[in-house]
């Protein structure tokens, strides 16, 4: 991460994680009931992509699967707020096994971060 004033402010801020222990260069969060730690280093060159169904995915990215609802409030809560989405929502691999809702947001630091969700919770690993 880049600082902590701006992590805290969009992880639990913004995201609503429950910050947990920390220390001058660290901090740790609940991520939707994971642990996340961020810690300070210098900036990195822009991460490289992979094109899946359509879009640049970065290549380094912290993926969540969250009930469809929670993804779609999430998606609105952030949208509201004027974060520029990555990659919009969207539904990826319509039709297929593994369909999916989906969009990716950087962090204050420039991590990518892919939330995601399954109408059938089953489908997460379908190939």
């Amino acid at each position: 991460m880049r600082d902590l004033a701006s992590t805290r402010a969009f992880y639990g801020g913004l995201l609503g994680c429950a910050e947990g222990r920390a220390a001058d260069t660290w901090v740790d969060f609940d991520f939707f009931g994971h642990q996340l730690s961020a810690h300070l280093a210098s900036p990195d060159d822009p991460p490289p992509t992979n094109a899946v169904d359509g879009d640049d995915v970065p290549v380094r990215h912290l993926g969540l699967v969250l009930p469809w609802p929670e993804w779609e409030a999430l998606a609105a809560r952030l949208a509201k707020a004027g974060v520029a989405f990555l990659i919009a929502p969207r539904v990826r691999f319509q039709g297929e096994a593994g369909e999916q809702g989906t969009f990716f947001v950087l962090d204050p630091s420039g991590n990518a971060l892919e939330f995601k969700s399954f109408r059938d919770p089953r489908s997460l690993f379908a190939r």
